[in-house]
């Protein structure tokens, strides 16, 4: 290849750094943000941080950014819940939205508690507006969620909207204003059961709790008493509202095309509940360049071979098994391999400090800078978990298998995908691995298998030594009574050896669980491609944040 068209081969430290500090979740942004304000879409799937505060930048435009980025960075509330919930009458998302505003300790933003505000020109003004015509003006409604935004609380608590927007004139005039919400939950039920949830509503008038004379009524005799009937509420009424919520919602959804969930609320109240806080405790994906280097621990019989093979063919990473590189050391008869080559003899283990040397040496070679890495067969032991995080190898996707499915049951071949895609950086065209891939630390994964399986999968493989075909009397038996007879068992298979090698990994898999401390327990006790749909879906996808 000419050297000039040829990508150029960038230090390993530079990506590192890049995705440490979020700088191409900041560079995916940058282009991104200046569309959706456009568009004025809400964009729901990159990093909050940089997606807000350049959003903000667009939206306001200061004389002198540095002072606005600065105060806009200090306050550190990216974080902070910011939901909109829509849903028509008698969804329950009022109710839903005061649950999740006291389990996520967040502010209820609701037309009623806006108007009420103290102390608000505003609010006095669209007061004044609703006693006279029962509405409130677009506009109006929106300097008044502006306002509201501005107080403290919300800033630190963050916010959640209950039935605002109530049309797409007001949608985009909130996006237009810079207010952008990381979450949007529509609730939607049949009209039947909605007239019927909305004929027998009552409400609290100190606590504004809402019940129902069918399905929720209080038992303590002091709360039946002052429950009131709400205005506008009969059947006729209702149906009335229900056409005028769906002509409106249908231009609503289309400007939050990424963020939205719909939820059915014809279930109980609490499993909409738990639906709706699953997913505002979701991270959404980043699309920015990502180099993945990935960490497979587990016992020999694990099926780390199986699911790096997995990892690396559809994903394009170089597949690095920590074995095959000390006896390909050894083959090539270079330097290291001379230092390895006594210990082979020996049966012994390999000393640490050699090890390193030869795995250093091949995560720092292009196609593993360049592609990203799946690593298995090391570290066995915490000592050399702190050695490969001590040098700077440090993988951002670490699976843990206590047990999985072992290579020999795979049959077939999966889907390819080499995940690349070239991106510029400082102008030098590059390559990295990116694709589904979401910058998240430390994913571990425990595989959980029962021991009699384990045993049961490893000493019934078999080898037959004429065509060096590879059997399991179980799972892949032979095809016939000649071949069979003449199998032979690999010592290494024996159910002694693979006792005692169990027995190792279980000395040493409690202190390698504390150093990888993020982790996700799955049953490895099933189809090996189950196994791996598991492990991908958690490198994929972000794992639910809790909100404090």
């Amino acid at each position: 290849m000419d050297a000039t068209t040829d990508p150029h081969l960038i230090p390993p430290e530079m990506p590192e750094y890049g995705e440490a500090n979020h700088i191409f979740e900041m560079m995916q942004v940058t282009g991104a943000s200046l569309l959706s304000r456009d568009k004025k879409v809400a964009a729901g799937d990159r990093l909050p941080r940089y997606q807000n505060l350049l959003e903000q930048l667009l939206i306001h435009q200061p004389q002198d950014p540095i002072p606005f980025m600065i105060e806009h960075l200090s306050r550190d509330n990216d974080n902070v819940p910011k939901i909109v919930i829509l849903g028509p009458p008698a969804s329950g998302k009022t109710t839903i939205a005061m649950w999740l505003c006291k389990h996520l300790n967040s502010n209820l933003l609701t037309m009623e508690n806006l108007m009420a505000k103290e102390f608000s020109n505003l609010a006095n003004e669209a007061m004044n507006h609703y006693q006279r015509f029962k509405t409130v003006p677009s506009r109006l409604l929106v300097s008044l969620i502006q306002e509201r935004l501005k107080d403290e609380d919300c800033i630190r608590r963050g916010w959640i909207l209950d039935g605002i927007p109530e049309t797409r004139e007001q949608a985009l005039m909130i996006q237009t204003v810079g207010i952008m919400p990381r979450h949007v939950i529509v609730l939607s039920a049949p009209d039947t059961v909605l007239i019927e949830r909305n004929v027998g509503k009552r409400i609290d008038p100190h606590t504004r709790e809402i019940y129902h004379t069918t399905f929720d009524w209080p038992p303590e005799p002091e709360i039946q008493d002052r429950l009131v009937m709400p205005e506008g509420i009969s059947e006729l009424e209702t149906a009335e509202k229900l056409m005028e919520y769906h002509r409106n919602i249908v231009r609503i959804l289309p400007s939050y095309p990424k963020i939205l969930k719909v939820i059915s609320s014809d279930q109980p109240c609490v499993d909409v509940f738990y639906q709706a806080l699953t997913y505002a405790q979701t991270n959404h994906r980043s699309n920015a360049p990502f180099t993945p280097r990935v960490l497979l621990c587990g016992p020999v019989g694990s099926g780390k071979s199986l699911q790096a093979a997995l990892l690396a063919q559809k994903y394009g990473l170089v597949n690095v098994c920590c074995g095959q590189l000390l006896k390909g050391a050894v083959a090539d008869k270079s330097n290291l391999g001379a230092l390895i080559q006594p210990f082979f003899e020996k049966k012994m283990a390999v000393p640490d400090s050699i090890i390193l040397k030869v795995l250093t040496q091949r995560l720092k070679e292009r196609d593993c800078v360049q592609k990203g890495w799946v690593l298995h067969g090391f570290p066995r032991d915490l000592d050399q978990a702190h050695l490969l995080d001590s040098l700077g190898h440090k993988a951002n996707r670490c699976m843990l298998h206590s047990h999985s499915q072992g290579a020999d049951s795979l049959l077939g071949k999966t889907d390819k995908g080499d995940g690349k895609s070239p991106f510029t950086l400082m102008g030098i065209e590059c390559y990295m691995a990116f694709g589904s891939f979401h910058s998240i630390c430390h994913r571990v994964f425990f595989l959980n298998v029962p021991f009699d399986s384990v045993i049961e999968r490893l000493t019934l493989r078999r080898t037959d030594p004429v065509t060096g075909e590879r059997y399991h009397l179980m799972y892949k038996p032979p095809p016939t009574i000649e071949i069979q007879s003449r199998l032979l068992q690999n010592p290494k298979d024996a159910e002694e050896q693979v006792k005692l090698k169990m027995d190792l990994f279980y000395r040493n898999s409690a202190d390698l669980e504390a150093f990888y401390a993020h982790a996700i327990t799955i049953n490895a006790d099933q189809d090996p491609y189950t196994v791996f749909e598991y492990i991908e879906s958690g490198i994929i996808n972000p794992l639910p944040k809790k909100i404090i």
